[in-house]
């Protein structure tokens, strides 16, 4: 039997896109014979993978996982949002979510797990999907949270399936309350964040930079009044208690009764369960944020398509 090397398995990787285990499988069934190999990649619908692995994905869904103390959420992206509804992709993210929330959201240890309920790993999964749907995907990103006592809820705004969606949010609350009565409020306040998207949680954990230039700005601003320094002092810092309000999470209106900021009704759920509460941690993820999509003219393409 001829010797299937690393370097031979990653020739074949790099000619095919397909992924380490299938390619080097198939060395292994051509007895190592790279064309025989592609061909039999090819065969298998393995190796179309590389065609498309260059098209921009920004579509597809978020997931969250979560049991107890913990949780996960991942973003599995596709090109087009009709794949977000298709029930293998539904199927493929929910997986990859609850593999994320065993590995602490590291992308390499996710990839190299074992899918749920095969012998394959998450990235060859992957990489079976792309040929099988037809459209490039991308595990992009993912993370886990935990908290040593309290719970860690979440939310999927328009929730395509359970646990799947565009929009998706943890958040860890720590306390020794009541475990179900903490995960109700936990989405309350996850419900919140899907709706107001703050920056931070907390003053603190504002990037510094970015208060500088809100307080540079505002500064600015107030000294157009003409009004003495130690004024425009009292009436940068009133201002920026209202920036604040708009993009720190505590500081905000809590959407489920318009009336107390997060902060209070933290406070106010503590008293009531008999057990102080810390917004540990705060995740979320809207599919495509931040990812550069490119706009095609429809028009032009079929014009293009008729001139051959």
């Amino acid at each position: 039997m001829a010797e299937i090397t690393a370097a031979k398995v990653k020739e074949l990787r790099e000619k095919s896109g397909a992924g380490m285990m299938d390619c080097k499988k198939a060395l292994t069934e051509t007895a190592g014979d790279l064309d025989a190999a592609i061909d039999w990649l090819r065969t298998k619908g393995l190796a179309t993978a590389s065609k498309k692995s260059g098209r921009v994905a920004a579509e597809g869904l978020v997931a969250v996982s979560t049991s107890g103390t913990s949780g996960a959420i991942v973003e599995v992206n596709a090109e087009t949002d009709f794949v977000g509804r298709n029930e293998d992709f539904q199927k493929l993210v929910m997986g990859i979510a609850d593999v994320a929330s065993t590995q602490s959201g590291d992308l390499d240890a996710i990839k190299a797990a074992t899918f749920p309920g095969s012998d394959e790993t998450v990235e060859a999964t992957l990489t079976n999907a792309i040929a099988t749907i037809g459209e490039n995907m991308n595990l992009r990103r993912a993370v886990s949270v935990s908290v040593e006592n309290g719970v860690v809820a979440s939310y999927v705004h328009n929730a395509t399936a359970p646990g799947l969606g565009k929009i998706g949010i943890l958040v860890a609350l720590e306390s020794e309350g009541d475990a179900a009565k903490l995960e109700e409020f936990g989405k309350q306040i996850a419900m919140h964040v899907a709706a107001t998207n703050p920056e931070a949680v907390s003053v603190d954990e504002l990037d510094p930079a970015s208060v500088e230039r809100e307080r540079t700005v505002l500064s600015d601003q107030a000294r157009e009044s003409g009004k003495p320094e130690e004024i425009i002092a009292k009436m940068v810092e009133g201002r920026l208690n209202k920036f604040y309000q708009e993009v720190v999470l505590l500081k905000q209106t809590f959407v489920v009764d318009g009336e107390n900021s997060v902060e209070k009704a933290v406070e106010l759920k503590g008293k009531e369960l008999g057990s102080s509460i810390k917004i540990a941690s705060v995740i979320r993820y809207a599919v495509g944020e931040g990812i550069e999509k490119e706009e095609s003219d429809f028009a032009a393409e079929v014009a293009a398509a008729v001139s051959g």
